[in-house]
């Protein structure tokens, strides 16, 4: 059944590693546990990755911790809208293979890094996601300091439990949160942002898996208001067997609107215009690009990412469950191709 949707809380693999129910749901209902895994620790890939866009002051930051078995990276990255620019610094070390104790849900548990470079705290408190950042170096001694504290009340968020149909114990289990309202302060060299919770808006991805090596991937998300509501989007495709689900999602005050597949239409020039068209015409969209965060590194051809996130302003329609239409202009968000070997 397409788009099936996943409502009973059970573990998530069976005795045998394998996805017990493959689909999509509002909330983390099947449970991960990193010690039912059936394949090498070098295979098991775990992150969190936040973003927040602020369209009060045209900038957005992006954190991220990982551990992707042969390597732990912990980024950040800051971007101004207006110049255009973007810097993106990351911190690697080898073969974490578990040590980051990454929590096994995204509702509770804290993620810290600390190292001779870099700061980093993701924590979870109540209804509350803090976001803690001191950074020295980063872009040549300018430094980076965030403290965002982000608004996440009980709503539907975007969970997805997906197979490879070539390694039945290969799977990503991943959570996206989206219209999180963000306050707090950016210090960026001698600047300092002070965000807006009516502005400004963070989103959380939250995955955990087994990953087989060689994978393209198509991701885009965005949240903020239109009109006075809470509007934001899920859309994405590219690995592993999709055929119980999507995780293209709208959310619209609080609620998943679940649609369809949704196709990017890209040149091989990423900052021409692209395109988003949907298979039940309920995401129609126009996307004009403004920076392209790109990345590219190739360790000895056996550790290979080649990412493009683009970020930009999208304009068009966005068809609800009741056939409301919610027509978007220059909605500030981003999406991204990305082609990994790890």
């Amino acid at each position: 059944m397409r788009n099936h949707e996943v409502t009973n809380r059970q573990p998530l693999l069976n005795e045998n590693g394998v996805l017990r129910e493959p689909g999509w749901s509002r909330r983390l209902f099947q449970v991960y546990d990193r010690n039912e895994i059936k394949k090498r620790k070098t295979r098991i890939k775990e992150w969190d990755y936040y973003s927040v866009i602020s369209n009060k002051h045209n900038i957005a930051v992006c954190f991220t911790v990982s551990d992707l078995g042969y390597l732990e990276m912990d980024s950040v990255s800051f971007l101004d809208f207006s110049v255009p620019r973007e810097h993106t610094q990351p911190v690697l070390s080898p073969f974490p293979l578990g040590r980051l104790n990454m929590p096994p849900t995204s509702e509770k548990g804290d993620v810290r890094v600390r190292n001779k470079k870099l700061a980093l705290e993701f924590l979870v408190q109540g209804d509350k996601r803090i976001l803690r950042c001191d950074y020295p170096s980063f872009d040549n001694g300018k430094g980076l300091m965030v403290n965002i504290t982000l608004d996440n009340p009980e709503q539907d968020t975007m969970v997805i439990a997906t197979p490879w149909a070539k390694d039945n114990k290969a799977f990503y289990y991943n959570q996206k949160i989206n219209c999180m309202a963000a306050s707090g302060k950016i210090k960026y060299g001698e600047k300092v942002y002070e965000l807006s919770p009516e502005t400004d808006f963070g989103g959380l991805d939250w995955g955990r898996g087994v990953w087989t090596y060689d994978n393209y991937w198509y991701w885009g998300s965005g949240s903020g208001t239109v009109d006075g509501h809470k509007f934001g989007f899920n859309i994405g495709y590219g690995f592993g067997d999709t055929s119980a689900a999507s995780e293209n999602v709208i959310f619209y005050d609080g609620v998943a609107h679940k649609i369809d597949d949704v196709v990017f239409n890209i040149s091989d020039n990423f900052t021409d215009p692209w395109t988003f068209t949907s298979s039940d015409g309920r995401f129609e969209m126009d996307f004009v690009p403004i920076i392209d965060r790109s990345d590219y590194t190739n360790a000895a051809n056996i550790i290979v990412t080649d990412q493009h996130q683009v970020f930009g302003r999208m304009s068009g329609k966005a068809v609800l469950d009741d056939a409301t239409v919610i027509n978007i202009k220059d909605f500030l968000c981003f999406a991204e191709k990305v082609h990994n070997k790890y």
